[in-house]
């Protein structure tokens, strides 16, 4: 009994040394990971002790250029199809945010919504953009509603998509942000992390799972390894607790768009409704078949919605 007892012991040490050594995944560095994610147009800007991954792109003489700001866990390059057609015409602007890409942690460890705005405003005021229209995703929506309500004179038009900010009433929240979450699973991941929890993650945030390829979870893995990115979004998750101002959505006098997948597990789709009812004049489009990021799900069919909401009554 003794000896059965010790060969599975040995067995199960061995299986977990075994997975330790498959998934363990060290830190990698800026200049490893930005020959294959921060090719040109990429550049990185000095902004509050932070090297900022940003693309900035199409005309100058824009006057309301396009600003475009992601979700936990994302990147720049998920408005590339957005980015792709409308910098022929429009500035568009889009940046790493601090905890995440290649940008990376934040130097005092803020992670809070009010420290995310304030850092969008010293991006902007570095470019010289006075005036912009600001589109976010997910995290990046919550961070634009409230630079709307704190900095109104910078923002013409509000674009939320799949916005934060209300309760989420999630159906399914991806693995990664589960584990994240937790305080063993938030230290685990700093060292190991298994590219199927990863590719789990980002099939979790589609409508259609199927969509998901070997090159976005790639994207999404490298990334996350980005030296300091794991650490930084335990520590966003820790202090996303801190309440809300959606009270105050009411305040906002400026023209949105609400766009929102139907297929979202993450943030419910009725958050869509909620903010429309909160945002005066807001108007919502849903798409019946994504999910949590429709702009890198689907971005032909929410560009073609987008554009006439852009076009209206803009300043050139």
């Amino acid at each position: 009994m003794v000896r059965k007892f010790v060969v599975l012991l040995a067995a199960l040490l061995l299986a977990g040394a075994a997975f330790v050594a498959a998934t363990w995944a060290p830190d990698k560095t800026v200049a490893e990971l930005q020959p294959k994610w921060a090719p040109a147009p990429s550049r990185f800007l000095s902004v509050h002790g932070m090297q900022v991954h940003l693309r900035d792109e199409g005309p100058r003489e824009d006057a309301e250029p396009i600003v475009m700001l992601h979700g936990t866990s994302s990147s720049l390059h998920t408005w590339d199809g957005w980015a792709n057609e409308l910098r022929t015409t429009r500035r568009v602007i889009r940046m790493d945010l601090p905890g995440f890409g290649l940008t990376g942690p934040d130097p005092t460890n803020n992670y809070s919504i009010g420290s995310y705005v304030r850092f969008v405003q010293a991006v902007l005021d570095s470019l010289g953009v006075t005036r912009a229209v600001l589109i976010g995703n997910s995290l990046g929506g919550q961070i634009a509603w409230n630079l709307a309500l704190s900095d109104s004179a910078r923002v013409a038009k509000l674009v939320l998509v799949d916005a934060a900010g209300f309760p989420v009433n999630a159906t399914s929240v991806p693995i990664g942000f589960r584990l994240a979450r937790s305080a063993v699973g938030g230290r685990l991941m700093r060292y190991i992390l298994p590219r199927f929890i990863v590719a789990s993650s980002v099939r979790n945030v589609f409508g259609d799972p199927a969509k998901v390829t070997p090159e976005l979870i790639d994207r999404y893995y490298d990334l996350t390894l980005r030296e300091g990115n794991r650490a930084a979004v335990v520590a966003r998750f820790v202090q996303s607790s801190a309440p809300s101002a959606v009270d105050r959505l009411g305040e906002l006098r400026v023209p949105t768009l609400i766009i929102w997948g139907e297929k979202d597990r993450l943030i419910a789709p009725v958050t869509a409704e909620l903010f429309r009812q909160s945002i005066p004049g807001s108007r919502t489009v849903q798409f019946t078949a994504l999910g949590h990021i429709p702009q890198e799900e689907d971005p032909v069919s929410t560009l073609r919605l987008l554009r006439p909401f852009l076009a209206e009554h803009a300043t050139r």
